[in-house]
């Protein structure tokens, strides 16, 4: 069996309260948003105003200077009328008439800065709104388009600490269910078919202990679209199997148990899977849905990890490789990741070798911790992007410890003890670094 579902079902993602709006707290997000908008509303009028104010001045600044220089020499001109009068230099009558052309000269100045604020006024008004407009609006316009409008100003470790909280108190598996309609049957089906379904319900009702005859009916209930009762008849059979039960076996109920809840990867969803992890640390379905269950508790950069390697190690044809493809670009984004789709069975490649390291030893002080810091950088850059094997997390958090960065050392190996969650044989690998680091709890 194998359905890997690409979307929750609208029902789930009402139930989980995915949406963005019901993650925080609405009124301490809405007062949040009220600052954040105020201050950005308050220091686009201050770049306003001060354009507007400089564009005003550019504009009747220099005509107003100009003017006051001209009657300054108009009065200066009227000042020395007088004086060649007085001197006999000038008559009565000539002295009249320049007098009276100076005096024109004054007044048509004089009325040149009142007629100029009049006629400009109404472009200024125009220019300071488009950019108001413009700057107000453009801002708004790019913050909608690369910002994340009503995320709260939450640090990372407390999204860490809110996505386990979300995680550990989620609905089960009835609760889910409960929140979908009821199951109807397809209409496709054909009598006959019908009749042999209600056949092979009697027929394992009446033997409880055919291990077959429930497989034979978890197969043709989920092939009619009723996962709720293939869930259950997967369920019986896994209890008759026992200790013979496989992983493949544990993965088709984790599997059945997701499609009943619409697409919800439900704590008893979750348990199913890792315990398939316990049998076979390799499978790949299971590594599917706990990605899923990443993604649906606010853990994006673990399920993108998982998801990563997953497309890494292929092969195309797997089951979950499209569905991995639909969702991964927008998980990446979620996750702060810059990201291009690799080869499907590229692999992954290698960090840096304990000879590398080795090889520091030669070197100076500053120069080797200049180049054990940049390949603690690129492996870590690595790691975040591409994941990686076991080995090169733990050569990670050991190398953080050696450079004496303890706090980040922890991150690291809290990260990588969830990114190989069910792995026995990684997280043996994982403590044992984290433990030499002196990390680990």
């Amino acid at each position: 069996m194998s359905w890997c579902p690409r979307h929750l079902h609208p029902f789930v993602a009402s139930l989980l309260g995915i949406d963005t709006q019901h993650i925080f707290d609405a009124a301490e997000q809405n007062r949040r948003n009220m600052i954040f908008w105020i201050i950005c509303g308050a220091m686009s009028a201050l770049v306003v105003a001060l354009l507007a104010r400089a564009l005003t001045a550019s504009q009747t600044g220099g005509a107003e200077d100009a003017v006051a220089y001209d009657l300054k020499v108009y009065r200066d001109q009227l000042a020395e009328v007088d004086r060649d009068v007085a001197r006999g230099v000038l008559g009565k009558e000539d002295a009249k008439r320049a007098q009276t052309e100076i005096s024109r000269r004054i007044l048509a100045a004089d009325a040149a800065p009142r007629a100029t604020t009049g006629t400009d006024a109404a472009p200024q008004r125009v220019i300071a709104l488009i950019l108001v407009i413009g700057l107000i609006g453009g801002s708004m316009a790019i913050y909608a388009a690369l910002g994340q409008p009503g995320y709260g100003d939450l640090a990372l470790a407390d999204r860490i600490a809110y996505a386990k909280e979300v995680r550990e108190n989620r609905p089960d598996q009835k609760t889910a269910v409960d929140s979908l309609p009821p199951f109807a049957l397809e209409t496709e089906t054909t009598e006959e078919f019908r009749a042999l379904m209600e056949r092979l319900r009697e027929t394992v009702a009446a033997r409880p202990g055919d291990l077959q005859g429930h497989l034979l009916l978890a197969q043709n209930e989920a092939r009619m679209g009723n996962f709720v009762a293939a869930a259950e008849a997967q369920e019986k059979a896994l209890r008759l199997q026992g200790d013979e039960m496989t992983a493949n076996d544990i993965a088709d109920y984790g599997e059945l148990l997701v499609l009943a809840a619409g697409g919800y990867v439900s704590p008893e969803a979750e348990a199913a899977f890792r315990a398939a992890l316990t049998r076979d640390e390799t499978d790949a379905r299971a590594r599917y849905y706990l990605g899923l269950m990443m993604v649906q508790t606010g853990r994006p950069d673990i399920a993108f990890r998982l998801w990563d390697a997953l497309l890494r190690r292929g092969p195309e044809d797997a089951a979950w490789i499209a569905p991995i493809l639909a969702q991964i670009q927008d998980v990446s984004r979620l996750a702060g990741v810059d990201y291009t789709i690799p080869a499907i069975g590229a692999g992954a490649a290698p960090g840096p070798s304990l000879e590398d390291m080795q090889a520091a030893s030669e070197m100076t002080a500053e120069d080797r911790m200049a180049m054990i810091g940049g390949m603690v950088a690129g492996l870590s850059d690595r790691l975040a992007t591409e994941g990686g094997p076991p080995q090169d997390w733990a050569r990670l958090i050991t190398s953080l410890s050696v450079m004496g960065d303890p706090d980040q050392a922890r991150a690291i190996f809290d990260n990588a003890m969830e990114v190989f969650a069910g792995d026995a044989a990684a997280l043996d690998i994982i403590t044992a670094a984290g433990s030499q680091a002196g990390v680990a709890e």
